[in-house]
């Protein structure tokens, strides 16, 4: 549309101005009516075409929305309104790709709209394209140099970039501005932090000590100063300062284990074991310290130490002393001591009730947390009958302690008997029907069992009541939950539902990438700047974590037993069959085929009268919880291969996420990244089962592709000849 189509008369220009207004006040059913004003006199003005397809949108009528903002981009391309417009409606459906080129295009147009820069920076951050984010913020910059969160948007675009240095001046030029961008003490203290922060990341540790000294007074986060502070000391060789940094730092917070750890790490190491012992003196509740005289004893020493240390937690009945004691476990001489001396409390305990044959009488407790302890033992180290008897006879002795079920259908769990562990483990939650971990552990027992209704309704006495179990754990983003009847439904080769729970899960990790969003224009008002950069730098390895692991493990297997599922056809096998007969079946097939479309829709329409039904209903509707959508995937190993794709570059070292991606595209046929996959098992871990086990799977399927393409198996000889070389 001409620039002089574009304009409107006097009146009609207000009216749009005031379209604006209303979006900015949220004011749609205002802005939707004026806008309908407009264009009964000018139907074809592109800008109020699309503002009326924004407010729509806005009102929940999205595809309304839409198809007006496209009618008044069709009308008017030049116009960076409509461009931003549908930037807007791309980025409410978190389409971010989409949105951005949508404001590129509108800045082709007017190249210094503030709202369109500032929408794209936003969106570039979102997006990490840093490098271009840095020229998006200068701009900004450059256009109103007296709005203070430019200048820190800069300076983080920077160090985003890994140019902290570039970040620090301009912190310093802003500084020196009239426009401060801190009013409170604690906004002052986090910008001078911030700044301190850059200056570490630059490497110059001197100048970041100075500064640090130079800021004390202004800083209201003193852990951090002091922790920053000990740090440099210790980077710049300043070994006495440093020592007397941590030891402040660990007089504050003795149960800090890092700060006992950093502190010891500038001791000589024969000086280490006293250290600790007066470090213990100064403080005996510190669990942190008699840890590491643990770790660090050795011999008699050691001996004397775990002595006191199990005797104190067995007198005290602590049920998690096995798991703070069995890190030691893996010293086959400590582990010699530690199984010795609980064996010679058992037998003395139940003896003369004492820990040692001239000791003092024990409370009868101690029996019990002896019999607890060793069962909890002998089950970490496989010894299933071993550990039923312990545990059994400690049931025995106090038949009301909830831990002690637990603890049996643990170990039944690890002999494989499952079915009683689950048994036992629900015994335990009906000693405590208030405990909501036993609870949740019941239902996780329950789903290995296979009772995964039963499981759901164990969970649904601590879920809201308005709801299912199901649609509240998910609104509670319940991981564990999703994983476990996730595996459940596919040990019942129910793929579809095992799918729409991986699939669940992944969205969980959807939402905490999109939960950052807002926070791109709200840390630079609000000045949390170090919180915010460790928050982008979590969310670019949010993926990297077992749960999600565990789920894309049992996605790839699902879709891979549905690829490997021979697809229903409706070809009619006519061969020996008379004229008449074939007429017959193509008659009867066509009839089936014409059912199965009705009933198709018909589901289709029912889902859709269903959906209009509870639209405005609180209680959310499950169109599809069969999984059916996932279970009927055109193309499942493109699926499979989505899951495991973000892995291949946060976790290029898992050997099992290598091993994925080798099945699935050996699947596909795609020899050549298999071969891929197969060379990065390789370098990983070469005697690793997964390696000579997927090496021979691809020499078999190789040498039976006999119209492989010579240049191809040219390359995957040469290849397969290396690796058997390294």
């Amino acid at each position: 549309m001409a620039a002089n189509k574009r304009e409107l008369p006097p009146k009609e220009a207000q009216a749009f101005r005031n379209l604006l207004k209303n979006y900015e006040l949220r004011q749609y059913k205002k802005g939707l009516k004026v806008a309908d004003g407009i264009l009964k006199k000018y139907p074809d003005h592109g800008e109020t075409l699309a503002l009326k397809g924004l407010f729509l949108n806005n009102l929940e009528k999205k595809e309304e929305g839409y198809e007006y903002v496209k009618k008044g981009l069709l009308k008017d391309l030049t116009s960076h309104i409509c461009w931003h417009v549908y930037g807007l409606l791309y980025r409410a459906d978190k389409n971010y790709e989409e949105a951005a080129k949508c404001y590129a295009n509108a800045l082709k147009f007017n190249k210094n709209d503030m709202n369109i820069l500032r929408d794209y920076a936003i969106l570039q951050t979102q997006l990490r394209h840093y490098d271009a984010l840095v020229e998006t913020r200068t701009k900004l910059l450059d256009l109103k140099p007296q709005n203070p969160p430019f200048w820190l948007g800069l300076a983080i675009a920077y160090q985003l970039v890994n140019e902290p240095l570039k970040a620090v001046k301009v912190l310093e030029i802003h500084a020196e501005s009239n426009a401060p961008a801190a009013s409170t003490d604690f906004e002052k203290s986090e910008l001078l932090m911030y700044h301190n922060e850059l200056l570490e990341e630059s490497g110059d540790y001197q100048k970041a000590l100075d500064h640090l000294l130079e800021i004390e007074a202004q800083v209201t986060d003193k852990r951090a100063w002091k922790e920053k502070h000990a740090l440099y000391l210790v980077k710049l060789g300043r070994k006495e300062e440093g020592e007397k940094a941590y030891r402040l730092l660990i007089s504050e917070n003795p149960h800090n284990a890092d700060y006992i750890n950093r502190f010891l790490a500038l001791k000589e190491e024969s000086e280490i074991s006293n250290i600790l012992t007066d470090l213990f003196t100064q403080y005996p509740r510190s669990k942190a310290v008699e840890h590491l005289i643990l770790q660090y004893a050795e011999g008699e020493s050691f001996k004397i130490k775990a002595e006191a240390s199990l005797q104190n937690g067995l007198r005290k009945g602590i049920p998690s002393l096995f798991a703070s004691m069995k890190n030691y476990y893996s010293i086959p001489e400590k582990k010699r001591i530690i199984e010795e001396l609980m064996n010679g409390y058992c037998a003395s305990l139940e003896k003369s009730n004492t820990f040692n044959v001239d000791g003092a009488k024990e409370p009868p407790t101690a029996l019990l947390w002896t019999l607890y302890y060793l069962a909890k033992q002998y089950d970490f180290e496989n010894q299933n009958e071993k550990a039923l008897e312990y545990i059994n006879k400690a049931i025995a002795h106090t038949p009301t302690i909830v831990e002690l079920y637990m603890t049996k259908g643990r170990i039944l769990k690890h002999a494989g008997n499952i079915e009683e562990a689950a048994e036992i483990m629900n015994q335990a939650r009906e000693m405590d029907l208030q405990d909501r971990f036993i609870n949740s552990k019941c239902a996780k027992y329950m789903l290995r069992a296979g009772k995964i209704e039963e499981a759901e309704r164990i969970l649904s006495l601590f879920t809201r009541k308005d709801v299912t179990a199901l649609q509240d754990l998910s609104d509670m983003q319940c991981q564990w939950f999703m994983v476990e009847e996730g595996y459940a439904y596919l040990r019942k080769k129910e793929y579809g539902k095992a799918l729409k729970r991986f699939h669940t899960l992944d969205k969980f990790y959807s939402d905490y990438f999109d939960d950052q969003f807002d926070f791109h224009s709200y840390c630079l008002r609000k000045l949390t700047l170090r919180a915010y950069v460790d928050t982008l730098r979590w969310e670019d390895k949010v993926k990297d974590h077992p749960f999600y692991l565990k789920a894309v493990k049992g996605a790839v297997e699902a879709y891979l037993a549905i690829a490997d599922k021979p697809k229903e056809t409706d070809e009619i096998d006519e061969a020996n069959m008379t004229e008449a007969e074939k007429k017959k079946a193509r008659n009867k097939a066509r009839k089936a085929a014409l059912k199965a479309q009705q009933d198709l829709e018909a589901k289709k329409a029912q889902a859709k009268e269903e959906a209009l039904k509870h639209k405005h209903d609180k209680k959310p509707l499950d169109t599809d919880p069969e999984g059916e959508t996932y279970l009927n995937a055109e193309k499942p190993l493109d699926n499979a291969l989505q899951f495991v794709k973000p892995l291949e570059v946060l976790a290029p070292q898992n050997i099992e996420i290598q091993s994925l991606s080798f099945e699935i595209y050996m699947q596909q046929h795609k020899y050549m990244l298999a071969l891929k996959a197969l060379t990065k098992i390789a370098k990983i871990d070469k005697n690793s089962a997964y390696f000579k086990l997927n090496l021979d799977k691809f020499e078999s399927a190789i040498n039976g592709q006999k119209d492989l393409d010579a240049k191809i198996k040219q390359c995957i000889d040469a290849q397969l000849a290396e690796l058997s070389r390294a």
